[in-house]
């Protein structure tokens, strides 16, 4: 007997499926993205390295908009949910940035995941989006499962985790504000801004940094350069996930940033894996995997 999979794609709920399969795309990018951050800023400030991500993000989305006959300037990006988008993408990528600098990825990532909770009661505030209860569901089991792995005292938070939770909420009504974006502005044109907000962000640190500029060498060039690409690729797959389907259905499956982020942790850079981590994590899959494959059920 074989399995049908077109049956995933062509139900009503074929829209949420896709969508949640970008969104688990664009989190394995912004994981490897965090990851070489955190790499770099151990050789070059912080300030420097955004500057580099935006302004290299910039010009690869500006080529890809020009390709693809995009306008790049219209009226709709004085639209206030783009005023908004542009604000809040500042505050998301200074504060999130400092804290991939100065704290452990480990609880970086994990208060990032609060992200899902805040996107789905932002969509019934602001969009009057129905939240069904398997939604919530997969929600708070997902929420479940972060909380087991951070487990009660954990050393590895500190005063300076309030950056991550700064940007965490910054990059949650950045989602929101895309999605209220006018539909006639491209995934390219967004691409473009979020790269100059993440451009301004890098000259903000620098200037109050007052870190002088440091030449990198040819491995940390080389670092930089994956690092923006991996920026762009789940930047563009995030931005077009938020505009398929429910943001309800779609933004459990941000939950899967904090697998791939232990995943290369234990891989990559010798981390343990815990008790805890391997419980959380059974909770963070069973969310995901339960929405994607249930919901259509009922």
């Amino acid at each position: 007997m074989r399995f049908n999979y077109k049956i995933l794609f062509n139900s009503p709920d074929s829209a949420n499926r896709i969508g949640s399969l970008i969104m688990v795309f664009s989190m394995a990018a912004f994981a490897i993205e965090d990851s070489l951050i955190k790499i770099t800023s151990e050789e070059l400030p912080l300030g420097q390295i955004l500057l580099f991500i935006g302004l290299g993000g910039t010009l690869l989305f500006t080529l890809l908009a020009l390709i693809n006959k995009d306008k790049l300037l219209t009226p709709e990006l004085l639209s206030w949910p783009m005023q908004a988008r542009i604000l809040m993408e500042l505050i998301g990528r200074i504060f999130y940035s400092l804290a991939l600098a100065l704290t452990p990825l480990s609880s970086t990532t994990i208060i990032l995941q609060a992200t899902p909770i805040v996107v789905v009661v932002g969509a019934v505030v602001f969009f009057g989006e129905k939240v069904t209860l398997i939604r919530w569901f997969a929600v708070f089991v997902g929420m479940l499962g972060v909380t087991i792995i951070v487990g009660p005292g954990d050393e590895t938070f500190s005063v300076l985790s309030i950056l991550a939770v700064i940007g965490m909420l910054g990059f949650a009504l950045r989602d929101l504000a895309s999605r209220a974006s006018p539909k006639s502005l491209g995934i390219f044109v967004l691409g473009v801004h979020g790269f100059l907000s993440l451009t301004l962000a890098g000259g903000l640190l620098s200037f109050f940094s007052s870190s002088p500029f440091i030449r990198p060498d040819g491995e940390m060039v080389y670092f930089l350069v994956v690092t923006t690409l991996a920026g762009m690729a789940g930047y563009a797959s995030l931005m077009k996930a938020m505009r398929i389907g429910d943001v309800s259905a779609i933004t459990p499956f941000r939950y899967s940033r904090l697998l791939f982020g232990v995943s290369i942790g234990l891989f990559f850079f010798g981390e343990e894996l815990t008790f805890s981590v391997i419980v959380g994590s059974i909770f963070i899959v069973f969310s995901s995997f339960f929405l994607f494959f249930v919901e259509r059920r009922v």
